[in-house]
């Protein structure tokens, strides 16, 4: 295929990591980019085109858009919105700007993102736009009350932006992916250790048995674990197939949980997630 442009967020490691090495490996073009400058500057190395996008930071994600169309000559075939980060503890421990930091990074910056390129793809007639989701999009698993509502919404604003982008020739797909290798627990932590007040939490002794053991301690691989080079695959078809789909599941976990959801009620299903 003639060569095609996308961008893709969250490079420095892990799904977005990956995903670079991977698509340009397949002949696309991959602006690479990353929050931090020393990550891009590291991609840079290892040939990558790379620059910074910060979720959190409007004029950052302007100034990206600005680079890549001013490398391409104005078109951007693609975007993954694929960076994000988790902030775990429990609901009732968790501050209201805690949550508005985690939602300008995992939803807002998405959309921020989203709402620039569609001008370009409508007036070059075609553009794929994919954000990385999750399964705790699909169901909620305790401590992770702060990622799991971003997801949510995330998967409101995709379904609702592939219904208003019928009329167009833009594609817009969601990639779910479960448990996969990446840094997701260990860049957490700093975000734990900013606003969970444990120590002081009705719950101090549940963190104490359970949380802190998850976020300090490595466990080795989660069971059902697969490499990113698993989204990767799915994200290959997204962006290449004629007629891509809707949604894309990538580990057991995600396809088990979208069937459980379904004929489960609400009850038997509490009970399943609270046991994970």
């Amino acid at each position: 295929m003639a060569e095609k442009s996308i961008l893709i967020t969250g490079c420095s490691s892990g799904i977005g990591y990956d995903a670079a090495h991977g698509l340009k490996a397949r002949g696309w073009r991959v602006f690479a980019t990353c929050r931090k400058e020393r990550d891009c500057a590291r991609l840079r190395k290892e040939g990558l085109e790379s620059f910074v996008l910060n979720y959190a930071d409007e004029a950052s994600i302007e100034s990206a858009v600005a680079e890549a169309l001013s490398r391409t000559g104005g078109t951007l075939d693609a975007i993954f919105n694929n960076g994000a980060y988790a902030c775990p503890g429990a609901i009732e421990d968790l501050p209201r700007e805690a949550l508005r930091e985690i939602f300008e990074t995992n939803l807002f910056g998405y959309h921020d993102l989203t709402r620039r390129v569609i001008p370009i793809m409508r007036a070059q007639g075609h553009g794929r736009i994919i954000n990385c989701s999750s399964v705790l999009g699909l169901v909620a698993l305790k401590w992770r009350g702060a990622y799991n509502s971003t997801k949510f919404a995330m998967e409101g604003l995709t379904d609702t932006l592939r219904l208003e982008m019928r009329d167009t020739p833009i594609e817009v797909i969601l990639i779910e992916p479960g448990p996969v290798t990446s840094n997701i627990r260990v860049n957490s932590i700093p975000h734990f250790s900013k606003w969970i007040d444990w120590k002081n939490s009705p719950r101090a002794e549940q963190y104490k048995a359970t949380l802190l053991k998850r976020l300090y301690e490595d466990g080795g691989k989660d069971t059902f674990e697969l490499p990113a080079s698993a989204v990767t695959k799915k994200l290959v078809h997204a962006l290449e197939s004629r007629r891509p789909h809707a949604r894309y599941f990538v580990t057991t976990p995600t396809y088990a949980m979208n069937i459980l959801r379904r004929i489960l009620p609400t009850r038997l299903l509490d009970w399943v997630l609270a046991k994970a």
